[in-house]
């Protein structure tokens, strides 16, 4: 009888890379995930949190730029970025998946808020477009977070057409299936 994936060390799927070596990282041992990530994410919701106080953050906003977790570390400081980049190669699809699909989703807010941002659009409407953008990604990164940490449920990270609602409302679309007047 085959040994359950549960009891099989993930890490164990890296040649010569004996699981110590996640100790003293934020590298979970269990999905091969990093929390360091989220830091792409958060770095754009921190722009957007100041957009109403500081509109000269603007600019900075618009300077994001999406990043899939391979890049994120490619470009990174971080100390184990390469440790990083290979335990995601070999990760579980599971965990893998349902992180890249929240980034996904992430990403499509951003960059639909920051294409609305570089519209001609008042300091009141820029304001009130981050402050949504900021509702609509908290929850997803928490949510992602929860993926690298190893708390996989049956459920989906992120009803996709919660996103794409998201997105519509950044443009003034009615949703699909709705009527628009």
């Amino acid at each position: 009888m085959a040994t359950p994936p549960q009891q099989i060390s993930p890490a164990a799927a890296l040649p010569g890379v004996d699981p110590v070596h996640f100790d003293g990282t934020n590298i979970n041992p269990v999905t091969l995930l990093a929390t360091d990530y989220l830091n792409h994410f958060n770095e754009a919701i921190m722009l957007l949190e100041m957009l109403p106080m500081a509109p000269d953050c603007k600019e900075d906003f618009l300077d994001w730029r999406p990043m899939s977790y391979r890049e994120h570390f490619a470009a990174s400081h971080f100390k184990h970025r390469d440790l990083a980049i290979a335990a995601y190669e070999v990760a579980d699809p599971a965990f893998r998946g349902l992180l890249d699909e929240i980034a996904d989703h992430m990403n499509v807010i951003l960059t639909a808020a920051g294409e609305a941002m570089r519209q001609d659009l008042s300091a009141h409407t820029v304001s009130a477009l981050a402050t949504a953008a900021t509702r609509w990604l908290k929850p997803m990164v928490g949510r992602a977070g929860a993926v690298i940490n190893g708390e996989l449920r049956g459920e989906s990270p992120s009803d996709e057409s919660e996103a794409q609602d998201a997105v519509d409302a950044l443009f003034g679309r009615a949703p699909e299936g709705a009527s628009a007047g």
